[in-house]
């Protein structure tokens, strides 16, 4: 049966004129008993920033200023995750002792050199991350002292699992109603005990 097809018109784009991007909207105020994925940074439903093994250091220090994180994950070219890298490895000490043994200029150094290695992340389960609170998430980081921690869910296309998502300290004291800018430093636990938070575990920042 045949069918009369009409063609739209076309139109001039307008200039300046920018794209749609992947939005995931969290919400600015969450208390310690709230769940956890009301905090967590959601890859299926925002663009994930990545560095790749040999990005200059300081290319991958302006993608997270420009972008507003402290973390990037590294892929290689396949797209596989193979470490990642944050705020305070570029920061810290480690790229100074790199220059004092082998030499070279701090421009000279690659995201490689200083990237924490796939072998050595721990990553959380979205499958207990679903049944978490935000105070339990908060408590989670405090014990192994870092800023961040990935969730690894199934990949619904092929069964592995893969990074589904990202908790950020900085993230969760901002919308815990902490007056921070995280661009400026990192949120650390005396920020979230000063604040009065109603924090579920006792913070102890004599624990290594």
């Amino acid at each position: 049966m045949s069918q009369d097809y009409q063609p739209l018109p076309f139109h001039r784009l307008d200039s300046g004129a920018s794209y749609f991007r992947p939005r995931q909207s969290l919400p600015d105020q969450v208390t310690t008993d709230d769940p956890a994925l009301t905090v967590m940074t959601d890859l299926s439903r925002v663009t994930a920033y990545t560095a790749e093994l040999t990005t200059p250091l300081n290319k991958a220090q302006e993608t997270m200023i420009k972008r507003g994180v402290r973390l990037l994950l590294v892929r290689d070219t396949d797209g596989h995750i193979v470490g990642l890298i944050t705020s305070r490895d570029i920061e810290g000490e480690r790229p100074a002792r790199i220059l004092a043994k082998a030499g070279g200029a701090w421009e000279d150094l690659l995201v490689a050199d200083i990237m924490t290695l796939k072998p050595k992340l721990e990553v959380l389960l979205m499958t207990e991350v679903q049944n978490a609170q935000v105070g339990d998430i908060i408590a989670t980081l405090r014990q192994v002292n870092r800023q961040h921690a990935m969730v690894v869910d199934a990949d619904p296309d092929t069964g592995m699992l893969a990074v589904r998502g990202i908790f950020s300290l900085s993230q969760i004291g901002l919308q815990l109603g902490l007056d921070i800018d995280p661009a400026r430093h990192p949120t650390t636990y005396t920020d979230l005990e000063q604040a009065g938070i109603d924090y579920p575990i006792k913070i102890d920042e004599s624990l290594p």
